[in-house]
C-alpha cells in the first residue's frame, strides 16, 4: 500500500529500520515500554504496523494490528508526547479500523489502562465499548493494574 498523505504526514507500513525510533517514542509515551524485541517479534510475525511519518520526516506514531479468524487486536497505538493533541491518535486509529475492514474483520478489540483516560475518552468517542476486565494484566509502579477491555463491530466491505 501507498503512504497516504496528508498535511501532518504519511501513513506507511512500518520497517525495520523504525523500531529504534519507534522503541523511543514508546520509552518517552511509558512508564513500562515494549521492548525494541517485541517490535521485531511483530514484524516477524506479519502484524499489520504502521507508522505516521510526521510531514519533518522524524515518526509522529505508530500502531500495530493482529488480525485472525475475522477478528483484530490492537496491540499498541502511540502518539509521540510531543505531538499529542493534535488528532493523530485518533488518525491513526482510524486508519487501524479501516485496514481491519479491509481484512475483513467483523470486531476490533484492544486493552487500555483504568489510569488513560485520554485514550479511553477516543476509543469511546469511536464506537468502542467496555465488555470486560483482564485484572492485573499490567504492570505498574503500585504492583499491577487491570486492563480494561475493549471492541468496536466493524461494517466489513463487501
Amino acid at each position: 500500500m501507498a503512504a497516504q498523505m496528508a498535511p501532518e504526514g504519511a501513513f506507511r507500513p512500518m520497517r525495520p529500520g523504525d523500531v529504534a525510533a519507534v522503541a523511543a517514542i514508546e520509552a518517552r509515551a511509558y512508564p513500562f515500554p515494549w521492548t525494541p524485541g517485541l517490535f521485531h517479534d511483530c514484524l516477524t510475525a506479519g502484524y499489520s504496523a504502521w507508522v505516521l511519518e510526521a510531514a519533518d520526516g522524524g515518526l509522529a506514531a505508530y500502531a500495530i494490528l493482529a488480525v485472525g479468524a475475522g477478528e483484530a487486536h490492537l496491540l499498541n497505538l502511540c502518539v509521540d508526547p510531543g505531538r499529542q493533541g493534535r488528532g493523530l491518535g485518533r488518525r491513526l486509529l482510524r486508519r487501524m479500523l479501516e485496514l481491519a475492514r479491509w481484512q475483513g474483520v467483523g470486531r476490533l478489540f484492544l486493552e487500555v489502562r483504568p489510569s488513560n483516560p485520554v485514550a479511553i475518552a477516543l476509543y469511546r468517542s469511536e464506537g468502542f465499548v467496555e465488555i470486560g476486565r483482564r485484572p492485573r494484566y499490567y504492570p505498574a509502579r503500585d504492583g499491577r493494574e487491570d486492563a480494561i477491555v475493549m471492541a468496536r463491530e466493524l461494517a466489513v466491505r463487501p
